[in-house]
């Protein structure tokens, strides 16, 4: 597990308090730039005091049919041509108001002839409305300060389109736009003919790029769990006929009949008065009126048996499934049919008891698999599915061809639990693990994001159940808890796994290896109760796990100058950043940085790299192998996520005040006290084995694997392994790549959060200050930094996924280093124009691909190794299209500097981020990591603001004179085995400039949405 994916993190560090960064210093670099105007602010029309509340002592609509207590924070309304809403207030990020708008129809309410139109009518919502001229949505939401794609988006399911608009930096006036804006959206979208021809293309592209052998198999898995119901073949996502098919008329008609105001329910919440809030959804959606009756939602049907099933095993249909690429997976469920309920405190009860039931099975399962199992790993869960099946699911993956005596092992553990009641033991850890998050909602409950709060009851309405309070939550659990018997935990597991039918498929790369009735067979056979991954009991604590050493001394303890973090160095050199604060009540974040990250390998170590990603936290410490670290840890908040980054490996977690020490404990026994279980490398190698053909059955996969290490000019430490390499690697080869490196390099340690600062020195006093001095990084590891590839030449990977998905890519070396992050945030902001500008050439006006990107990846660690990248997925023929484009804007940027305009859709947006994230202690947990080692990071904090909000003309052109004038960019395409790029065709004009070069080695429906 990593805390922040390598490809997200440069996001993160985007972004501190404005209370801080009010006077800024401009950007040293070619001229001071001058402020963006934030978009000036009009009056807001008088409101008129909402109408339609809910009053006191009434059942708001939500609850209706529910015993559960009313979260009091939430107010309700109902008006009366249908709409119903829910506001509240929350100022988490401060200034930030979120509003969902949820129409209650998703794929499930299509016809046949309409497949995919509730996807296509989410986006012709944004292409053109009542107060949007044609292509207007993104930018100016963008100039309102919304990133489009996290802050401006929406999602269509099975059973809902959900649009979704966060506003940073609100205010009334901003309020009553944004929501005129929206209700245009919604009541009045154009829906023209050249819409819809504008936006098939579009979703016909977002249709490829997600298609290949993984959705092929995800398709067929669905038709076979849910045969004979709509769910089995309506996918948000439709088919290319009927997406060809559609028509202004057509679209229309589906729109009348879903669209309507007793369809939708209108969500908002924010940083302003509730009613305030209330009265902009009053104004703006209660005069909406639907056209003609409105029309019943069609039946989804039900889970049934095949005539003539036996009672006690119904299983149903089963299917083979052939991918040769993919790994081997197996997946069967017990399907029920789906019933709205009462959504009750006593029908809550069984679904937290069902919870344990299911919890303890997993334990189990995943106990098996440690042991040297015959499966990679396995799990069981239940879910109520787009409201057609109540589903208890069985997944595993087998580890080799021998799929029966998998499938028979994971049985066997489930039977034993259908058999016999579980243990006190095991009762107690479970119960423990769920206490310990219930209190954990209840402690950070002020922290809750508004856009989380907003998205609950979205999902609630979805659902037909309603909402509760972490209070509730808890208080429901702690009266229950005690009661709980090893019987009630029987009868749920008995009723989990029973039901209506039974049904399973299973992929498998290989032809022949198994039938459809070889599958159905296998499901019936008898099995034998196994026990013997049931938990042991075996007494684990924290005080009788050996010291680290003896306790460290403090030799500075001082202010860095920035709010109240302090340094305090240790006399063996561990240095920490401390800083006790309540922003965030109930959390703690905590960071360890060490040694020297990718720097610190050699071109040997590839699949150690990889593995260590997989089991280093797993092949144990101290006297705690894995079993032991999940045990110790049973009840408390604790974390153990690792990374590796260009210059420094990472320990992360998010804990609390009273598990703060023994986090530290954890973090520093990893570092001192190393164990090297064989076991978990074993089965680190074995996932990486399986997974490895998987990565080339589609262009997405290829890049993947190959990205990191092609733009670092085949680096081999960033690459992922071969099967060669994976199979020659041991555990004793693990150990001795690893064992050194965690003694080496520098040791930073940051605590920010809401704990108690004498008690935290003192547990970093017994943990990081009590660790042996650290020893030197190797003397040429700081020169280790990566080579950018030569440029001009295209290299050309091949995937063995459809024929009609590509992937292309081009890039041009920047840099790395802390003396230019200044430079680099500047950057950001010359990629983000790069990036609108992309998007309006390959999706808006060709249609060729749905998601092109642009990035800047500035390391900070190392000096150099920096790089701007564009890439996108697209038919094979339009490669060269994306490589002209990329090109032509690129050099455009070198000629003519960006329009005021075009940085105002950018800067504005980056201002409004830096708000809302300076105001969490991850924020500035990233801003400030690795100062301890290089203090200048401190000095460019205070001009973060500026750097990202404030530029000119001038700076962006020279800049892009700077990386893009006259040099041609490092091209990567990625096209179907069998195919070259000479032979795809292309348009006139297109760029013909590739020399292929081969690689080393060949390598339930979702929501979709913008």
């Amino acid at each position: 597990m990593t805390f922040l994916p390598r490809a997200q993190r440069r996001l993160a560090l985007l972004l501190p308090s404005a209370a801080l960064l009010l006077s800024q210093p401009g950007v040293a670099q070619t001229a001071k730039p001058a402020a963006v105007p934030a978009p000036a602010a009009t009056a807001a029309p008088d409101l008129p005091a909402p109408k339609y509340i809910q009053p006191a002592g009434t059942t708001p609509w939500i609850y209706r049919g529910s015993d559960v207590p009313q979260d009091k924070e939430w107010v309700f309304g109902e008006m009366p041509n249908g709409v119903r809403y829910a506001v509240r207030k929350n100022g988490v990020p401060p200034g930030q108001v979120s509003i969902r708008v949820r129409i209650d129809a998703g794929s499930l309410y299509e016809k046949p002839s309409e497949r995919g139109y509730a996807h296509l009518l989410e986006h012709l919502v944004f292409r053109e409305s009542k107060y949007l001229g044609f292509a207007q949505a993104i930018p100016t939401w963008q100039r309102l300060g919304a990133t489009f794609g996290s802050d401006t988006n929406a999602q269509t399911s099975p059973t809902s389109t959900v649009f979704q608009l966060d506003l940073p930096n609100i205010d009334d006036a901003k309020l009553d736009e944004s929501m005129k804006l929206l209700s245009g959206m919604i009541e009045g979208p154009t829906l023209s003919e050249r819409d819809v021809t504008t936006e098939r293309p579009i979703v016909l592209a977002e249709k490829r790029e997600n298609s290949g052998a993984a959705q092929r198999s995800a398709d067929k898995i669905r038709e076979t769990l849910f045969n004979g119901q709509l769910l089995a073949s309506r996918t948000p996502i439709g088919t290319d006929a009927t997406i060809d098919a559609a028509t202004s008329k057509s679209i229309k008609a589906f729109y009348n009949r879903w669209y309507r105001p007793e369809n939708t329910v209108v969500v908002a919440v924010g940083d302003m008065d509730p009613k305030l809030l209330a009265a902009a959804i009053e104004k703006y959606f209660g005069e909406w009126k639907g056209k003609g009756r409105p029309t019943p939602a069609p039946s989804f049907g039900e889970p049934t048996a095949p005539a003539g099933a036996d009672p006690a095993h119904p299983v149903g249909k089963t299917a083979v499934i052939v991918e040769p690429d993919l790994p081997r997976t197996l997946t069967y469920a017990w399907l029920r049919p789906w019933h709205k309920v009462n959504d009750t405190i006593a029908y809550n009860q069984g679904i937290l008891r069902d919870q344990l039931a299911l919890a303890i099975i997993n334990r189990r399962l995943e106990t098996h698999a440690r042991a040297g199992g015959s499966y990679l790993y396995a799990q069981v869960g239940q879910d109520k599915v787009s409201r057609s099946a109540d589903i208890t699911s069985v997944s595993l993956a087998p580890l080799t061809g021998d799929w029966q005596k998998s499938l028979d092992d994971v049985r066997s553990v489930i039977a034993d639990a259908r058999d016999n009641p579980p243990s006190k033991a095991e009762m107690d850890r479970e119960i423990a693990e769920l206490q310990q998050v219930f209190q954990s909602a209840v402690a950070e409950r002020s922290v809750q994001a508004g856009s989380k709060l907003a998205d609950d009851i979205v999902n609630a309405v979805d659902i037909r159940e309603s909402v509760a309070s972490p209070e509730t939550v808890l208080k429901v659990f702690d009266g229950m808890k005690d009661t709980i018997t090893p019987k009630q935990i029987l009868d749920s597991t008995r009723r989990l796994f029973s039901g209506t039918v039974m049904r399973a498929a299973y992929v498998t790369p290989k032809q022949g290896e198994a039938t459809d009735e070889q599958l159905r067979d296998a499901l019936l056979a008898k099995v034998k109760p196994d026990a013997s991954s049931r938990l042991s009991v075996k007494p684990v604590s924290f005080a009788k796990l050996p010291a680290i050493g003896k306790p460290g001394t403090i030799v500075k303890d001082a202010p860095i100058g920035v709010l109240d973090i302090e340094q305090i160095n240790f006399a063996n050199g561990a240095k920490v950043l401390l800083w006790p604060n309540d922003a965030e009540p109930g959390r703690v974040s905590v960071k360890v940085r060490f040694g020297g990250g990718y720097r610190s390998f050699s071109p040997n170590d590839t699949a150690y790299i990889a593995l260590g990603k997989m089991a280093l936290v797993g092949s144990g410490e101290a006297t705690l192998n894995q079993d032991d670290l999940d045990q110790i840890s049973t009840g408390r908040k604790m974390g153990f996520n690792f990374d590796i980054d260009d210059g420094t490996f990472s320990f992360s977690a998010q804990t609390r005040q009273e598990d703060l020490a023994d986090q530290l404990y954890l973090f520093a026994a990893k570092l001192a006290l190393p164990q090297w279980d064989k076991a978990p490398v074993i089965r680190a190698k074995a996932a990486a084995t399986l997974a490895y053909d998987s990565y080339s059955t589609s262009p997405a996969g290829v890049l993947s694997r190959d990205l990191d290490s092609l733009e670092r000019n085949g680096d081999p430490r960033y690459a992922y392994p071969t099967k060669a390499q994976l199979a020659a690697a041991t555990p004793e080869g693990f150990e001795k790549v690893w064992a050194p490196l965690l003694k080496q390099g520098p040791l930073e340690v940051l605590v920010f959060g809401d704990f108690k600062r004498d008690e935290a020195i003192e547990a970093l006093k017994k943990t990081f200050g009590a660790l042996p001095p650290r020893q030197p990084l190797p003397a040429d590891v700081a020169a280790r930094v990566p080579d950018f590839p030569d440029s001009g030449k295209t290299v050309v990977l091949h995937h063995r996924g459809d024929p009609n998905q590509a992937a292309a890519v081009i890039a041009w070396p920047t840099g790395g280093g802390v003396s230019g992050i200044r430079e680099s945030r500047q950057l950001e902001i010359l990629t983000q124009v790069f990036n609108n500008r992309l998007l309006d050439a390959m999706r808006e006006k060709a249609g060729a691909s749905y998601s092109p990107v642009v990035r800047s990846d500035w390391p900070t660690d190392i000096n150099g190794g920096g790089n701007i990248t564009a890439l996108a997925q697209l038919q094979p023929k339009d490669v060269p299209i994306f490589f002209r484009e990329a090109d032509r804007i690129a050099q455009d940027l070198t000629k003519a500097p960006p329009t005021a305009d075009e940085l105002e859709r950018v800067t504005e947006p980056l201002r409004q981020y830096v708000s809302r994230a300076s105001t969490g202690n991850l924020f500035w947990l990233y801003q400030l990591e690795g100062s301890t080692v290089d203090p200048r990071r401190i000095a460019y904090l205070r001009t973060l603001l500026g750097d990202y909000s404030q530029t000119t003309p001038q700076i962006m052109e020279a800049l892009a004179h700077k990386y893009f004038g006259g040099k041609q960019g490092w091209r990567l395409a990625i096209i179907p085995e069998g195919q070259t790029l000479a032979s795809a065709p292309a348009p006139s004009g297109s760029d013909g400039d590739a020399s292929t070069k081969q690689p080393a080695a060949k390598a339930s429906a979702k929501p979709v949405g913008r």
